[in-house]
This record gives structure tokens, sequence and C-alpha cells, in this order.
């Protein structure tokens, strides 16, 4: 019987917490110290990961039906902006009373930490910085879209398929042993009550969230097309419970195809948007990261900014589009981001890696039923006589 990941993750908080309230110390510490190593494992995967995205998505994006990709690229990076930037006022608007109150309490003798230590730690030097990476995987991206060579584009698409693998097999396979042994950890150090009372009111405001910007989405498209946006949201109701199921974007695309073409839209823009729009839109999974990065700082104390979020929103647009579609890959992904631009930790990582994965089947839902709304809005502003699109499979992995 298949065990799906979302199943995984609330059995190893249930477990966690029931094993961290009986545990001695030295079992703790073995935890804390799988913990270590896998932290830092991440970390030095990083940079592999926005490099194996970002470089060959930009390249992609650069190729096809011109104007028509650069109106739903364009109309992808404006709704997953949008989003970030409500899930940021409203977290920042009702989190606060929230968490008040519940913030870790950290030990007086290391007040940087509140978990145990583990035994030993293993460094795991990345190869280059974040922000290194980032430049990188950006230069050879657009130089990638700009020449016609197809030698080094197939080169870095199959980078992009090891570091798939590498999250496949390795990463996700992992993440519910290592949640596991940090709520023991949070659990035995008194902190799990604190945890777990802000994830059920950050889980209740993303949801909310998410069928916020799907009617918005839909409202708009529907004006644009002088359609109901209720029947069109109906019509999409396969594909965001596909989605659920799935917890890919990718997974999803035969169901959401099907579903857009009954909107009425042209075929041939339909095969087109929604395998792209399946990699490069994730309002629904941008509204989980901002709210949850909101939820987690709070959480240890810090105080969120307008000015520190607005260009952690405006990257965090960008990418989106090196988000695998595998479950898990968004907050992958933006990994490097959090931890650069908005100073989080090691254990601020792993709780964010948790409340995002406790949740992701709704965000990766929220993507593919919003694609469905730009791809109504694709038809609307494109030439009637459309050009011919022959990419469609470029655009996708």
């Amino acid at each position: 019987m298949k065990f799906g990941l979302l199943p995984q993750i609330i059995l190893a908080i249930i477990l966690g917490v029931l094993i961290g309230s009986i545990s001695p110390k030295w079992l703790i510490m073995s935890f804390a110290t799988f913990n270590g190593i896998f932290g830092n494992f991440i970390g030095f995967v990083i940079p592999f990961i926005i490099i194996g995205f970002i470089a060959p998505g930009i390249g992609q994006l650069g190729k096809g039906a011109g104007k028509l990709l650069g109106l739903t690229a364009f109309l992808a990076y404006l709704s997953t902006i949008f989003a970030g930037f409500m899930a940021f006022a409203a977290s920042y608007t009702l989190l606060p009373k929230f968490i008040t109150g519940n913030q870790l309490i950290k030990d007086a003798d290391n007040p940087e930490d509140f978990l145990v230590a583990p035994f030993f730690q293993i460094e795991m030097p990345p190869i280059m910085g974040v922000i290194s990476a980032l430049l990188f995987a950006f230069i050879i991206g657009i130089g990638l879209a700009s020449i016609k060579g197809k030698t080094l584009q197939h080169a870095f698409d199959e980078f992009q398929l090891i570091v798939e693998k590498l999250i496949k097999t390795a990463i996700i396979p992992l993440l519910p042993f290592h949640i596991f042994g940090i709520f023991a950890n949070m659990t035995y150090g008194g902190q799990v009550q604190s945890i777990l009372s802000v994830f059920g009111k950050v889980f209740v405001l993303i949801i909310v969230l998410h069928l916020i910007m799907l009617l918005i989405q839909y409202t708009i498209s529907g004006l644009a097309t002088n359609k109901n946006p209720i029947t069109l949201l109906k019509t999409m109701s396969p594909a965001y419970f596909t989605a659920i199921g799935t917890q890919s974007s990718a997974a999803t695309i035969p169901v959401t195809l099907k579903q857009v073409k009954k909107t009425g839209i042209q075929g041939r823009i339909a095969d087109f948007t929604v395998p792209l729009l399946a990699t490069v839109h994730l309002s629904g999974s941008t509204i989980t990261l901002i709210s949850c990065s909101v939820g987690v700082m709070l959480l240890n104390g810090g105080t969120p900014t307008f000015g520190m979020f607005l260009p952690f929103i405006l990257m965090l647009g960008v990418t989106m589009i090196a988000a695998p579609g595998v479950p898990g890959g968004a907050v992958m992904a933006a990994l490097g981001l959090l931890e650069t631009m908005l100073g989080f930790d090691p254990t601020m990582i792993s709780l964010m890696i948790a409340l995002y994965l406790a949740q992701d089947s709704l965000g990766t839902a929220a993507n593919v039923t919003g694609d469905g709304a730009l791809s109504i809005l694709v038809d609307r502003f494109s030439s009637k006589k459309s050009q011919e699109i022959d990419l469609t499979q470029q655009s996708v992995q």
C-alpha cells in the first residue's frame, strides 16, 4: 500500500511528540545528530538545486512561441508576486495576534538555540554561496536563452534531472525522519505546544488565502471573457482535487489540460499554456511560503517588515521557476532565499520545511487551478489567428 508524503509527515509529527515526551536525553541527542547531518547536507545541495533548475528553466523560457510565451510568463509572474504580497499583508496583520505568547523559549546558556545539541557534527560547506549560485544560474540561463545552440541546454537539462532525482530519492524520503527528530527534540525541551498551536493557525490562514486567490483569478478571467467565475471554478475543480492526491503540478497536467479545454479556449492555446504554467506559475505555493515564513519568524521572536519581504517576494517569483515538479519542490527551491534574505537558521529552516510539507498538496491544488484562469486570459489576449505552437514539449521537463 502506497503511503503518501503527507501521511508520513503527520505520522512523523505524532511519533515525534509521543517519543520526545518519554525519551532520555541520549536518545534525543541521537536524533539531533541525524538532523544535524541531514540539515548540513541540505545546505550543501542548495546551490545545486538553484543552478539545476533556474538555469535550464530560464533557458527554456527564451525559446518557443514568442509573444505568446512572453504573455504567459508575464501573467504567471504577476500572479505569483501578487499572491506573495497578499499573503504577507494578511500574515503581517493577523499572525502577530495569533502567535503572541507562543514564542519559543530560548536556552539561557545558549540563547541562539532551544534544542538539545547533537553528539557530533559533520561540516558540509557548499561549493558556493547562495547569491553566487543565483548569479551563475541567471548568467547561464540568459545565455542559453539567447543562443541557438542545444548542447549546453541539454547538459543543464540532464543536470536538472540529476538534481531532481536526488530530491526524489534522497531528500524527500528522509524528510519525515528529519521532521520526527525535530519534533521529538522540541517536545523534550517543552516547546511543542507553541509549535503545534502556531501550525494550526497558519494552516487555516493559508487555506483561506488560497480560496481568495482563486476567486480573484477567476473573477478577473471571467470579467475578461464575459463568463461566470463560479462556473469556471466548477469546471476546474477536478484538477484541484487531483492535485491534492498527486501533490505535483506536473503529474496533474493531463487532468488540468482536459478541464481547461472545457472552459472553451482554443485547444492549441491550452496545449501550450498548461504545461508551461505547471512549471512557472506557483501562486498557491508562494502564499504558503510567505505565510509560513512570517509564522516561523514570529515564532522565533523575529519582526517581519515589508522592506525585508519586498525583495524576497520579487526574487521568490523568479525562483519558483526553479521549483521541481515533485512534492516539496517549491520549499526546496526557496531554501537559499530563506537563508540569505530572511536570515533563517537551520532550526527555522527545519520548521519551515515541516510547516510547508504539512499542506503542500493544497498549495499544489491552488497552483494548477489558477493555471486555468491564466490560460483563459492568455487565450483572451492572444490573436485569434494564433501562430503555430510546436514547442509545447520544450516548455516542460
